[in-house]
């Protein structure tokens, strides 16, 4: 048997069930995630986790998903954190020249910890799989570490703040200056109004609390 699909109440559940059945180890297949499965409310609405599991030949190197997803798992292990790590669908499907990041989503209980204050801690975790993956297989991916959705929740969060904000701009006329921001987010913010009448924006500051002003443009 070259390949199983699986279900269970969890991915993990269900990839350990496929494992077991074919009886190879973790890094001797690869995992596709066909239903992430949900727990429901009190039982209703529950359903299962789908994988399918197929063995890798001798001669095939894994993919850089599968190899992004194992080094997560295992710094995460390493951290002794619970918790579990699945591929954004859509990854999965994506050609290389698109240059789409391999997106992981690391689900479980209790994992503020691995965000950390705006978002410093989640950012670190992604740059070392990110360097970790680099190194073995010898070129740059783009890769996405997420936990429990938090970054496409912060990015509707940020992109909401940004229009409420200019508003406040363009009505006053005063300047509104925002909260110290990584990188990533302040380019969020400069999109968002990129185009928007009566503002700009700028950034401004060094390092940690460099940020961006909103200023009403005449």
């Amino acid at each position: 048997m070259e390949s199983l699909e699986v279900s269970a109440r969890t991915v993990d559940e269900a990839v350990e069930l496929a494992l077991k059945e074919l009886g190879v180890a973790r890094e001797e297949v690869e995992v596709i995630v066909l239903k992430k499965g949900r727990s429901g409310f009190l039982g209703l609405g529950a359903e299962e986790a789908r994988v399918k599991v197929r063995k890798l030949q001798s001669e095939e190197v894994p993919s850089p998903v599968i190899m992004a997803e194992e080094i997560l798992r295992k710094l995460l292990s390493l951290m002794k954190v619970s918790a579990s790590v699945t591929v954004k669908e859509s990854s999965l499907s994506e050609t290389a020249e698109r240059r789409t990041p391999i997106t992981l989503n690391i689900t479980g209980q209790d994992l503020g910890i691995l965000i950390g204050r705006r978002g410093q801690t989640l950012a670190s975790l992604q740059y070392l799989v990110y360097l970790v993956l680099s190194h073995q297989i010898k070129a740059r991916v783009p890769l996405v570490v997420d936990v429990e959705g938090y970054r496409e929740r912060r990015q509707e969060s940020l992109h909401k703040l940004a229009l409420n904000m200019a508003e406040q701009v363009r009505s006053t006329g005063r300047p509104f200056t925002l909260e110290p921001m990584p990188p990533g987010e302040r380019r969020i913010i400069h999109l968002a109004l990129k185009g928007q009448p009566g503002v700009t924006t700028q950034s401004v500051g060094e390092g940690e609390n460099r940020r961006v002003i909103i200023l009403s443009q005449k």
